[in-house]
């Protein structure tokens, strides 16, 4: 009897592990709209940038239409349900909007940047915590990494922005640059972090009144990433949902052509697609 308990046991320990093996060794990350995706990672549902927002609800930063421009490919329901995380890179509307507050329960689990404390405190979430260097969480190792989001007269009013970087034992490691411009700084945590994936922000936003300076990547500067980004792919995202964003999907594709840049190396989603790391 005690060794066809002890069998069971062991049979048992195998599933589990085999179990959490399998959920480890199959990441995936869903382009929900703009920066707002799903993280399928070391078996867990880590919700990013969450913008919830209606077609047309937001006001144009452009003075061409209002935002977003496209409406979400999935219901909101889908998006929320089983989350085990929030990750918000930034409190801009384009990234935290009031519906998302509104509609992710209060206790869920949110990493925030420093300068985010009071607006998640003021918002109701009692489960927000403040990232300054890294973490553990549930067996992976979260990043906090800095952005600059602009540079001159604009990057004062922008304030501050961060990235992430997720790494597991038998995981690829993925880093999630943000709302930033090309930098030496982005170009340290490449090398630093050698990331099996880059998701890069590359709508080329502008701001209004600011000329033709980028808030965030433009086709120009994610060439440039690319250049230094080693062997990671790059997942290219923040483009055809918000009216400031001046490099689409179409801008871009058309620009990595011209450098014989396939999706290989350059992968950029449309809404609602599912790539499998």
């Amino acid at each position: 009897m005690k060794k066809v308990m002890l069998a069971m046991a062991l049979t048992l320990s195998y599933i589990l592990s085999y179990g959490q093996i399998s959920a480890g060794t199959d990441p995936t990350v869903q382009l929900v709209r703009n920066a707002t995706l799903i993280i399928e990672y070391g078996g867990k549902k880590i919700l990013v940038d969450p913008m919830f927002s209606e077609k047309g609800a937001i006001d144009s930063w452009a003075g061409i239409q209002k935002n977003p421009t496209v409406e979400l490919t999935m219901p909101l329901e889908d998006i929320v349900k089983d989350v085990d995380l929030v990750m918000v890179t930034h409190t801009h509307e384009d990234h935290f909007d009031q519906p998302a507050s509104k509609t992710i329960d209060k206790s869920t689990e949110i990493i925030i940047q420093p300068a985010d404390k009071d607006f998640f405190k003021k918002e109701g979430f009692f489960n927000a915590s403040v990232l300054e260097n890294q973490k553990d969480w549930n067996g992976i190792t979260i990043h906090r990494v800095e952005g600059q989001h602009g540079s001159g007269e604009v990057l004062k009013m922008m304030g501050k922005t961060s990235g992430f970087v997720l790494q597991a034992k038998n995981l690829p490691t993925i880093y999630i640059v943000g709302d930033t411009i090309w930098t030496e700084d982005i170009k340290k945590d490449l090398k630093k972090f050698k990331p099996d994936y880059i998701i890069v922000n590359s709508g080329g936003a502008q701001v209004k009144g600011f000329g033709n300076t980028p808030i965030i990547m433009n086709e120009t500067q994610t060439m440039d990433l690319i250049r230094a980004s080693g062997k990671g792919k790059v997942i290219a995202i923040h483009m055809n949902a918000l009216d400031h964003c001046f490099t689409t999907r179409e801008v871009l594709k058309k620009k990595a052509a011209g450098l014989k840049i396939g999706p290989d190396k350059l992968i950029i989603p449309e809404d609602g697609d599912v790539i499998k790391l």
